[in-house]
């Protein structure tokens, strides 16, 4: 079952790297296990060189069988609850960092409305894995960062909330907003993967078109350690503006957060959940229960 996952996350990615971090792993045992199955099965499954990765007949022939064996197993706890209920589950919900309140909020009353029937739990994560495990059924729903393609899941926007620039307070004494003319001779600071949403590339490459061309790139760092690199003066980063979002409580000596008075920048966030879990599913009334708790969008 593990090289089928294997195998899928590189036939979707087409890239041995970007599936290695997909599945948390590093890429050399990947390559490893991808050849293990390929021996097993006596056919070569992907088409390999310096710059691409391509299926063969014979890689795109399992592709459809790997995802729908991979699917039954992964709807083995779904349908072993229908076959026998429980008087109360226990489900998880997946929260980001950074969230706002007024989110927690509205997961807390969800929590209230569905008490009687079902234990609704928090489980943290950044929102890549909050999305993995929304599709694995190890979440029920989660609380994850916009865009997200995966066409297994349905989404309800939950939240805007309008970003700001993070600068060196020195820099910008006196300053109620920012353009990017005077960001230039900072750098972008690029979080580590395993903490940037896809929406933070998106401003990445929206940045660069715009002319901030320098970056400095975190590894092994957090928001934490990214109020570090800002405070010191080198660079700058994003954050939402209203005071109420925890993600200022990494606020640190010589920072400060300006509006753009150029440039628009929103970070959406969804409620997320498996489609077919809510189409007649075991998260129907979950569900229905969540689209009227949150049916009004939050706006930060």
């Amino acid at each position: 079952m593990l090289h089928l996952r294997y195998f899928v996350a590189v036939a979707e990615e087409l890239n041995f790297s970007a599936a290695a971090r997909r599945l948390h792993m590093a890429t050399s045992p990947l390559s490893q296990r991808i050849r293990d199955l390929e021996r097993e099965l006596d056919h070569r499954l992907f088409e390999r060189d310096t710059h691409s990765v391509s299926l063969t007949p014979a890689g795109e022939a399992l592709l459809p069988l790997a995802r729908e064996v991979l699917e039954q197993v992964n709807s083995i706890p779904r349908r072993l609850r229908e076959a026998v209920p429980q008087e109360r589950n226990t489900m998880f919900v997946g929260i980001p960092s950074g969230v706002h309140p007024r989110l927690r909020e509205r997961i807390n009353t969800l929590a209230e409305r569905v008490g009687e029937w079902c234990e609704l739990l928090r489980w943290p994560g950044t929102s890549k894995a909050l999305i993995t495990g929304v599709c694995e059924n190890r979440l029920a729903l989660a609380l994850a960062r916009l865009p997200i393609s995966d066409p297994s899941l349905d989404l309800l926007p939950v939240m805007s909330e309008r970003l700001g620039a993070v600068v060196p307070a020195d820099r910008f004494a006196g300053r109620d907003s920012v353009a990017l003319a005077d960001l230039t001779d900072l750098c972008f600071v690029v979080a580590p993967h395993e903490i940037r949403s896809a929406y933070f590339d998106q401003l990445d490459r929206e940045l660069l078109e715009r002319g901030i061309k320098k970056r400095i790139k975190l590894s092994d760092a957090g928001h934490g350690g990214i109020a570090e690199i800002v405070s010191s003066g080198l660079a700058f980063y994003f954050s939402m503006l209203d005071p109420g979002s925890p993600i200022h409580g990494f606020a640190m000596e010589n920072t400060k957060v300006l509006p753009f008075s150029d440039f628009e920048a929103q970070l959406e966030t969804a409620l997320i959940w498996r489609r077919d879990r809510a189409s007649g599913g075991d998260l129907d009334d979950l569900v229905e229960t969540a689209r009227e708790v949150f049916a009004d969008p939050l706006h930060a």
